[in-house]
């Protein structure tokens, strides 16, 4: 269940037979001619879905994460690591005083990966928590679904193209783009990494049929799903 459709009692009333709870991280960026909030919406959506069905409450996605090599792409946002990190740390304290306990954090931003050390360093400092951290696209069966698909899978390509991050003025081109280098791109300032990228995209093909997709989401859901169902400390 989504937060956003409960009131205080109905958190209180679930806490009495539960101590789950799910925290989507994303975050707000190019990505190529798909939302600027791609990784916010995937976070959320498949953290939903997976969810649902188990009654477990999901909180409001958190938007904005960590996208330097990004910022001359107007409309990216990137916190520095350390107000991120302030913001997860005090996210999971409201959540844990709340009562809950063991909380899925599923995150859909590679840049992201510093909440999940983080989140170590709680259950070291506060025993009573369990915390998990959920890199949704790329756990192991919903990877292994994008690569039997295309090894191509990237960011700003066909693997990120869902009906629900997709522009409605803003089609994607036929066809794909040749790979950039990426490790010249992570060694590069932004506004070179912009020069580098042109539309934004890593390459490879810019979509791919809804039927593939779904199969990947599929498997990204179920996933999601068994990280929260456990088995729990």
């Amino acid at each position: 269940m989504r937060i956003a459709d409960s009131n205080w009692r109905d958190i209180q009333a679930y806490l009495a037979q539960d101590d789950r709870c799910v925290l989507p991280f994303g975050s707000t960026e190019q990505h190529a001619g798909l939302s600027l909030c791609v990784d916010a919406i995937l976070a959320e959506r498949v953290a939903i879905e997976a969810a649902e069905p188990l009654g477990v409450p999901v909180f409001p996605v958190m938007p904005f994460g960590l996208a330097p090599y990004f910022a001359a792409f107007p409309g990216s946002v990137s916190l520095r690591v350390e107000t991120l990190l302030a913001v997860a740390r005090d996210v999971i304290a409201s959540v844990a005083a709340s009562g809950f306990r063991r909380i899925l954090i599923v995150n859909g931003h590679g840049g992201n990966a510093p909440v999940g050390a983080l989140a170590q360093q709680i259950m070291a400092e506060d025993p009573r928590l369990s915390l998990r951290f959920h890199n949704w696209w790329n756990a192991p069966a919903t990877w292994a679904a994008a690569q039997a698909e295309d090894p191509s899978a990237s960011h700003g390509n066909w693997f990120e193209n869902f009906p629900w991050t997709r522009l409605a003025h803003a089609p994607a081109p036929e066809g794909a783009k040749p790979s950039v280098d990426l490790a010249l791109m992570k060694a590069s300032p932004p506004v070179r990494v912009r020069e580098m990228l042109g539309d934004g995209s890593f390459g490879g093909a810019w979509q791919k049929p809804d039927a593939a997709m779904d199969r990947i989401w599929q498997a990204g859901v179920a996933e999601t799903r068994a990280a929260l169902q456990g088995p729990w400390p």
